[in-house]
């Protein structure tokens, strides 16, 4: 069996989704190329020679790419079965396959692809197999297999760390674990996992590093949705990485809730080379975050930032700031909280510009408010419609978004940025008695773009802006 695995976007990554199937489905015999399309061309001879064409969908982006080259690789190749696998395959089954999608897997999916390719290896003619046995949503345990790299773009492609002084790092990633112990209404992994997380045993984990770093990489950025979900689980690993290769360093992602809750573990990450941690904050409004079912409030945020700084460790909080709850006064308090805890520098610029997605099986959906506002599912934006009830929030969320594209092409910096935000911000806002700015609660230093500002040299970051 001939099989294409591609992926069309993951945050600037090279791809585990293409690497760990990739490593099963060779020890099966089945000859396997892998397109990364954030990097490098579509190869028609690939799609040609295919099989079976599977899809790697984590996240809202690539499938919206993916989903446009169906109809391509169906005119190069009408024989080919195509798959989608991944978090938001099982979430837009239906519109997937009504555009030609004949394999659908989600949640743990390396068995799945693995068996249905065996079993395709039998029949004839691989696109006309219509039934699936293999469970559209797996979270059955699996033991994995250390990935193999060997056939996507070097790693010196990907995003790089940026680290103080200016210098770049070449940058691996790896998964620790997969799936969430939550339910926050507005995550994608809930209507797929439900709360179940499964781990990577800690050798295949450690080997993927281990080749990773022989490859070039320097830094580790763990993909896990929250690194702490097993904390024990967790911290063997990068113990284990700061024993065998004390140079490198890593990164996580931890919710708030949790790094209140391990708060004595964050000396080990700090100890064993851990650059930053990025967490979920989502708002600083206490009403936004219990209807997002986050599970902390803006007063854990702000001692999460605090915890961070006396530990040593950099924080980036990552937003989803316009929400149908959000008013013109909570997005300048947004930037009000930001300026006075010295965290600009730590926020991507598209962090102050995500609006709110409520995909298919969003837990959103359970709120009759949502429910109410939302327009019919739109299966080309797989995203349920909304528009917020004052129009100058939408207006302002827009014009953020160029705000913040057209600084990023410009390479124009963070504070800049920010300050822009802030300009139109302010002048978003209702004239009152006090004035746009002084209405909306934005500092007089802003209007004179002299935001205060940690140097940006003292902050690692990746270079690739992250978003859904």
């Amino acid at each position: 069996m001939n099989v294409l695995l591609i992926s069309t976007y993951e945050l600037g990554r090279q791809p585990f989704g293409l690497a760990s199937p990739a490593a099963w489905l060779r020890d099966a015999g089945a000859t396997v190329n892998c397109l990364d399309l954030s990097r490098e061309p579509f190869n028609e001879d690939f799609v040609r020679a295919a099989d079976v064409v599977a899809f790697y969908v984590p996240m809202h982006t690539a499938t919206r790419l993916a989903v446009q080259l169906i109809e391509p690789v169906r005119k190069l190749n009408p024989r080919t079965h195509i798959c989608f696998y991944g978090l938001y395959a099982p979430m837009n089954e239906e519109y997937l396959r009504k555009l030609g999608a004949q394999t659908i897997l989600g949640g743990e999916f390396e068995e799945g692809l693995l068996h249905f390719v065996e079993r395709l290896a039998g029949v004839a003619q691989a696109s006309s197999l219509c039934a699936q046995p293999e469970p559209i949503i797996s979270l059955a345990r699996q033991n994995f297999r250390a990935p193999d790299r060997r056939s996507l773009p070097p790693l010196e492609q990907y995003a790089h760390l940026i680290v103080p002084g200016g210098a770049h790092h070449v940058v691996g990633y790896t998964e620790a674990s997969r799936g969430c112990k939550h339910l926050c209404r507005h995550c994608p992994i809930v209507p797929v996992y439900n709360g179940v997380f499964r781990v990577v045993q800690r050798d295949i984990v450690l080997a993927d590093i281990r080749w990773q770093v022989g490859a070039g990489a320097q830094h580790i950025t763990f993909g896990d949705p929250d690194f702490f979900n097993g904390p024990a689980h967790a911290l063997a690993i990068v113990e284990a990485l700061h024993r065998e290769f004390p140079q490198v360093t890593y990164d996580v992602t931890i919710k708030v809730e949790h790094l209140l809750k391990h708060a004595g573990h964050l000396r080990t990450l700090r100890d064993t080379g851990c650059l930053f941690v990025t967490s979920a904050v989502e708002s600083v409004d206490d009403a936004v975050l219990a209807k997002l079912d986050k599970g902390h409030t803006r007063a854990d945020f702000l001692a999460v930032v605090e915890l961070c700084r006396e530990v040593g460790l950099v924080l980036h909080p990552t937003f989803v700031p316009f929400t149908p709850w959000t008013t013109l006064e909570s997005y300048a308090e947004l930037l009000r909280v930001l300026t006075e805890n010295d965290l600009i520098e730590s926020v991507a610029p598209i962090q102050l510009a995500i609006r709110l997605l409520i995909p298919a099986g969003s837990r959103l959906l359970e709120l009759e408010e949502v429910r109410s506002m939302v327009a019919p599912f739109d299966e080309e934006a797989l995203v349920f419609p909304w528009r917020h009830a004052d129009p100058r929030v939408d207006a302002l969320c827009e014009e953020v978004e160029q705000l913040v594209r057209s600084g990023e092409k410009l390479d124009v910096s963070r504070g800049k940025i920010f300050a822009r935000i802030c300009d139109a911000a302010s002048a978003a806002c209702p004239e009152q008695s006090r004035g746009a700015a002084d209405a909306a609660g934005i500092p007089e230093r802003w209007q004179r773009r002299e935001p205060v500002l940690v140097s940006r040299a003292a902050i690692p970051y990746l270079n690739e802006p992250w978003y859904c």
